[in-house]
């Protein structure tokens, strides 16, 4: 059984007003308080994450370390995770970053959306900036096969 988690990156703030390179686009102070909190989540879940896989574009790295510290679990970065996103990118990403039964990545829209609707067989399912979901899969990831158990969207994260 695999267990993943999909964590897109937290708020970082609106692009068309950043003026530098997007790829180092940092998190917000309320992006890093959803960061937070989304550790704080995973941290408590009946099965939470072994493993952070992260895109390295700042924004998603800044998230992933500060989830990756609250579950006192190894990060590794992965360029794959820019995108596109398709399951067989996944478990290849997946194989790659070593073993882990309850792996947790982190990435960007529209590929999050767009993998998470293929991964349990429906259209994209929106994956706002700071959200979290879970889904199941028996033995590896699989277009189709997973099993949503749950989405938490940003407003609980960020306390409102």
């Amino acid at each position: 059984m695999t267990t993943l988690f999909l964590l897109r990156h937290a708020h970082a703030g609106d692009p068309e007003r950043w003026t530098g390179d997007d790829g180092v686009r940092p998190l917000t102070d309320k992006g890093r308080r959803q960061a937070e909190r989304a550790g704080t989540l995973l941290a408590a879940s009946d099965a939470s994450p072994d493993l952070v896989i992260t895109s390295p574009l700042v924004r998603a790295e800044e998230t992933a370390r500060i989830v990756a510290e609250a579950l006192g679990v190894p990060l590794v970065v992965d360029r794959r995770l820019v995108g596109p996103l398709y399951a067989e990118v996944v478990q290849d990403i997946l194989e790659a970053a070593g073993p882990a039964e309850r792996p947790c990545i982190v990435g960007h829209d529209p590929d999050f959306s767009s993998l998470l609707g293929e991964l349990i067989g429906v259209a994209a399912v929106p994956m706002r900036k700071g959200a979290v979901a879970r889904v199941d899969f028996e033995g590896h990831v699989h277009s189709g096969r997973g099993t949503l158990r749950f989405l938490v969207p940003p407003e609980i994260l960020s306390g409102r």
